[in-house]
């Protein structure tokens, strides 16, 4: 095991001088806060012998029903309760999913950058992660027909594709409804797994939900999600919509795991949604989000160095960010905190290496002004490195050669994809 980039940084970003870019922490000051403290104290005190004692494995039956409403936002209308699988946070989910279907050295294909806290959950399980290549439409679907090809001519066997569909953690990017197709089509081809993890999927800016993998094969699709970002992150409550077969391993390994899921902040989510206006206050969160983004994106033009690129979010928490030629994320951190502003190298969003030259920049929490001044901070810190790279760059011969920086042929998402990302000047 080995300790996430982000988590890392927790000591850093509490400090109030830095202009923290890195975590994607919701802003939870957003919710009636009145209002749900209210709500969990009358939980406790008309409800402790319930709501403080132990729970079903599978999750509060009344929660799972309501999980099913929120699914049906998405296209997910065949849904039952009983196939639902309350967990701590989507994070425990995918955890529990890796250990039912994982053993050492099997292969599991996940998207190149990926959600930095599903690769610490397959390097624990011993899996090999297998990178697909992504655009600005998401993963590529002729990618993922390669990677399977070398991983059958390799002999190896893959268990599952991983993938954030909607306003992707980290790249910000959204697969597109053509390519939800193509990607469903070499599944069916493949006999391949998907597990969906859509935790950002109702948090979109121009657009209604798009309609979830799992609405379109209910067999071949496991289907994670979360209230942490529509809701509170606090309250750790996620869920697993699987196959009844599935299911049942799903809970005999969570009860092994914590026996049950927390009982008062299953009733706690399970009465928020019955009783306050939680599709109103996801409206609210997209609309706060939409305008942090859209601070983030103009900053972004109007201060970055040439040669650098970033993705164009539509919704969700990040920007994908893509230094020019020759600078490293990584090493440039500890400048980047000494002139207070932190954010997240891209190394830690590839499982092979890869990422040096980009970084995840996160706009949810930190208030427009803070994010203007971040990015500010930021381009300096680029624009000091760039400074020092165009005087000399130093060959293998001992010799040292000019270079002007500049954006290069490659793709802000990954090393092997087309540049179809806005270069800013």
């Amino acid at each position: 095991m080995q300790a996430s980039e982000i988590r890392a940084l927790f000591s850093v970003v509490s400090r109030p001088e830095v202009v923290s870019l890195a975590g994607g922490m919701p802003a939870v000051t957003a919710l009636p806060l009145d209002a749900v403290g209210s709500m969990i104290g009358e939980l406790v005190s008309g409800m402790g012998a319930q709501t403080l004692q132990y729970g079903s494995g599978q999750g509060d039956p009344r929660l799972r029903e309501r999980i099913c409403d929120v699914m049906a936002l998405e296209g997910i209308h065949d849904a039952s309760p009983s196939e639902v699988v309350v967990t701590v946070g989507s994070q425990q989910g995918l955890d529990l999913v890796t250990r039912v279907f994982c053993d050492p050295g099997d292969v599991v294909l996940a998207e190149g950058p990926s959600y930095v806290g599903a690769l610490g959950v397959f390097q624990a399980a011993q899996a090999r992660v297998r990178h697909v290549a992504m655009d600005d439409d998401g993963l590529i679907p002729e990618a993922l027909e390669e990677a399977l090809a070398d991983c059958r001519a390799n002999g190896d066997r893959v268990k599952f594709l991983y993938t954030v569909p909607n306003f992707h953690n980290p790249a910000g990017v959204t697969l597109s409804e053509e390519r939800r197709e193509a990607v469903m089509a070499i599944a069916e081809k493949h006999d391949l797994l998907i597990i969906e993890d859509n935790p950002y999927g109702l948090l979109g800016f121009e657009q209604e939900p798009l309609r979830a993998l799992r609405a379109r094969n209910s067999q071949r699709v496991i289907y994670l999600g979360s209230f942490s970002k529509t809701f509170s992150p606090g309250l750790r409550v996620g869920w697993v919509l699987a196959p009844l077969a599935v299911r049942e391993k799903l809970v005999l390994a969570t009860e092994a795991q914590v026996l049950c899921p927390p009982s008062l902040t299953q009733y706690a989510v399970a009465r928020y949604l019955d009783t306050q206006p939680w599709r109103e206050q996801i409206k609210i969160f997209a609309e706060l989000y939409r305008e942090r983004r859209d601070a983030a994106l103009d900053s972004l033009a109007a201060l970055m160095p040439a040669g650098t690129a970033w993705t164009q979010p539509q919704g969700g928490f990040y920007v994908w960010l893509k230094l020019p030629h020759g600078l490293d994320a990584k090493r440039m951190q500890p400048r980047a905190v000494g002139a207070h502003v932190a954010y997240v190298p891209g190394i830690g969003f590839f499982a092979d290496g890869n990422g040096r030259e980009f970084m995840r920049l996160s706009y949810c929490y930190p208030e427009p002004d803070q994010i203007r001044e971040g990015v500010r901070r930021l381009a300096r810190v680029i624009e000091a490195e760039l400074d020092l790279h165009s005087t000399f760059d130093q060959v293998d011969t001992g010799s040292f050669r000019a270079i002007t920086p500049g954006h290069d042929a490659e793709s802000i998402v990954g090393p092997a994809n087309s540049d179809t990302y806005e270069d800013g000047r």
